[in-house]
Formats: C-alpha cells, sequence, structure tokens
C-alpha cells in the first residue's frame, strides 16, 4: 500500500476543506441551492496524494484514479472506443471501481460503451456528455448543437447507460461583463432543451475547476472537477516508451 509523509496528508486534507468551505460559501448566495459534489482530479498524482484524501479527509470522489473498492471513479478524458470494454469492467477488473464516464459520446461510441456494459455491470453506468461550449479548436467536446442528438440516443437506444448530465471545460477567460460565464450559460440552455425535448428533469451540470468553480457554483453546476487546488500543480504529461 502506497504512504504518504503526515504533513503532506494534513495539507490535502486541509485544501479539501478549504475547497469545500468556499462551495458552501457560494451555495449560501443561491436560494433553495443544490448541493454540489466535489471531484478531486487526481490523474498523474502519486497513489500516497489519493491515499491521503481518502485516509485523512474521507474523500471518495475522484478523478482517474482509484484505490479502495468504495472510491466513486470519475473517468475524465478521452476515451477511445477500443477501450470500452476495459472501462465499463467487461475484463472483470473495473466493475466495482466506476462510478460515472465523463467524456465526448458519439452515438457510436455510446452504443460500444453500451454493449460492454451489457456484458458486465449490473447497474447502468452514469455519463456524462461533454460539451465544447467555447467552440474552441483545442477542447475536446461536442458542439451544442450536437448535444440533444447523442443525448436522445443514448436515453433511447442504451439501456445500460444513465445519462446523468452535461459537463464542459470553461475558455480561460472568459467575458464575464454580464456577471455570467458565457460557457457555463451555454451548457445550462443545452441541459434546458435536452430535459424539455426528452421529457427528464435531472440532468446534472459538471463545470467549474480550480480557477473558476465559485462561479460555476452560482450558475447551477452540481460538481465541480478540482485538482491543483487540492493536490498542487500537475507534472508534465509523458507518454510511456
Amino acid at each position: 500500500m502506497a504512504q504518504y509523509s503526515p504533513e503532506r496528508a494534513e495539507e490535502i486534507a486541509d485544501n479539501i476543506a478549504s475547497v469545500q468551505s468556499r462551495m458552501n460559501d457560494a451555495l449560501l448566495s443561491i436560494t433553495n441551492a443544490q448541493k454540489a459534489q466535489l471531484v478531486a482530479v487526481s490523474k498523474y498524482k502519486p497513489a500516497s496524494d489519493i491515499l491521503a484524501a481518502y485516509e485523512k479527509a474521507g474523500h471518495r470522489h475522484f478523478g482517474e484514479n482509484y484505490l479502495p473498492s468504495d472510491i466513486k471513479w470519475h473517468f475524465i478524458g478521452t476515451l477511445q472506443s477500443n477501450k470500452c470494454k476495459t472501462v465499463a469492467g467487461e475484463d472483470g477488473a473495473h466493475t466495482a471501481s466506476f462510478h460515472t464516464m465523463r467524456n465526448k459520446y458519439s452515438a457510436k461510441k455510446a452504443s460500444t460503451l453500451d454493449k460492454a456494459c451489457a456484458a458486465s455491470r449490473s447497474e447502468p453506468l452514469r455519463i456524462f456528455l461533454q460539451v465544447n461550449t467555447s467552440a474552441e479548436e483545442t477542447k475536446s467536446g461536442m458542439l451544442p448543437r450536437e448535444a440533444l442528438d447523442v443525448a436522445r440516443h443514448v436515453v433511447s437506444s442504451c439501456a445500460h447507460l444513465k445519462l446523468a448530465g452535461l459537463m464542459t471545460i470553461g475558455s480561460p477567460n472568459p467575458d464575464l461583463e454580464n456577471g455570467e460565464n458565457p460557457d457555463f450559460k451555454t451548457l445550462n440552455e443545452c441541459r434546458a432543451i435536452i430535459q424539455e425535448t426528452l421529457k427528464i428533469d435531472d440532468l446534472e451540470l459538471s463545470m467549474g475547476m480550480s480557477d473558476d468553480f465559485p462561479q460555476a457554483l452560482l450558475q447551477g453546476s452540481t460538481n465541480i472537477r478540482v485538482g491543483s487546488t487540492v493536490f498542487g500543480s500537475r507534472p508534465p504529461f509523458t507518454k510511456s516508451t
């Protein structure tokens, strides 16, 4: 089992407590605010950091890493179609650990993942559709106008997937002149269209990261994804050879 220093564990626990306090402060200004979930984005971090957050802070929702079976693992990133069987748990290795998938889905990829889940999971896999609300070429995600068709396909044709919500990564320099982040506003509009058209009323919003999560909460986010504020800056990613 990975080991961590008491000092590092205390630092991570304090960071999580600070983020949760800021979340609570933001939600206090919202009438009938819905409780929001903090997802600690731990990718590229050592297992000892995740273990520290797990044991010292009692945290359970993580992005991309998993240790004990009761961690709620949120897969964040690009899912290749040929990996659907693995992440769905068809090989028996991951079924208990996956809680939510957050990804750029197409109808074809959703069907591939649904088929893999049918062979391995007793409950539907929760998925968030990633929407590129800023239309930046460097970002993954479907365009807002594509979201309804993919959502309709998931709801009508993928019995082993549960459409849990929508997600976006906001622009690094949003125009807040009107008091709202335009990317978060666009995601809200996508949700409203999907909910009205498909007659569903429980879609969540996953938006907001270390730099902008208070604003995201003010605009209705139910999931925030925080990495560097909890664990510190990430090391540069290098592909293994």
